[in-house]
């Protein structure tokens, strides 16, 4: 593990990156309001984005490559077409600052997690929103789709992860045991287990089949 490339890129924090499901791209995005594409592993600027009006806290590529999706303290996201370098919508219904958008792998849904609360999931054939899933008493800070799956994870500053069915649009089941804002949440490959970390540097990991904390 040894670095090998170091280069420029923001001039303020960098909050996210992604990897391009097919080319060899990095997508970053920034406090400084902005989002960019680099050639990997060399580092060369191939596109600067720009169209926020406060700082840009994620991005996420669509599996088929051509779409990316930003999302910022503006409470908006937006969807960029980027072989044309544009932007093709702009998605205003979160109240509040945007913390989190993530592409189902199918790519017909995007999901939203945002400091109003709650997590949205949007259609990606009309931009509308399918569905506001409401049970956090707090900011949601973090959302990942579990693999091959109709459920998604949601981390949040109440200090609980819940996991949510689209298809029946309920909160299935909600875990306790963090004792600070979780800030991340992610799920292993086969979907089995899930680690949490929380603001004061704990990782818990979790069995989801038996639902408890290992």
């Amino acid at each position: 593990m040894t670095m090998f490339k170091v280069f420029p890129g923001h001039y303020k924090a960098v909050t996210a990156c992604d990897y391009h499901p097919k080319k060899a791209i990095i997508a970053t995005c920034s406090d400084d309001k902005t989002w960019k594409l680099w050639k990997f592993p060399t580092g060369e600027l191939l596109e600067h984005g720009e169209g926020h009006k406060d700082w840009v806290s994620d991005v996420n590529f669509h599996p088929d490559g051509i779409l990316m999706s930003t999302c910022s303290g503006d409470s908006t996201v937006k969807i960029w077409d980027i072989l044309n370098m544009k932007c093709v919508n702009t998605i205003i219904d979160h109240s509040q600052p945007i913390w989190k958008n993530k592409f189902h792998e199918s790519g017909d849904f995007l999901l939203t997690a945002g400091m109003d609360h709650t997590c949205r999931l949007y259609d990606m054939n009309n931009f509308k929103c399918r569905m506001s899933y409401r049970a956090h008493v707090d900011s949601v800070n973090s959302i990942n789709f579990y693999p091959q799956s109709n459920l998604f994870i949601s981390g949040s500053t109440d200090k609980t992860m819940s996991i949510w069915d689209i298809r029946s649009n309920f909160c299935t089941q909600t875990f306790y045991g963090h004792l600070n804002s979780i800030n991340s949440c992610k799920i292993s490959y086969t979907g089995d287990f899930v680690a949490s970390a929380d603001s004061d540097g704990i990782v818990k990991i979790w069995d989801m089949r038996m639902t408890k904390e290992m």
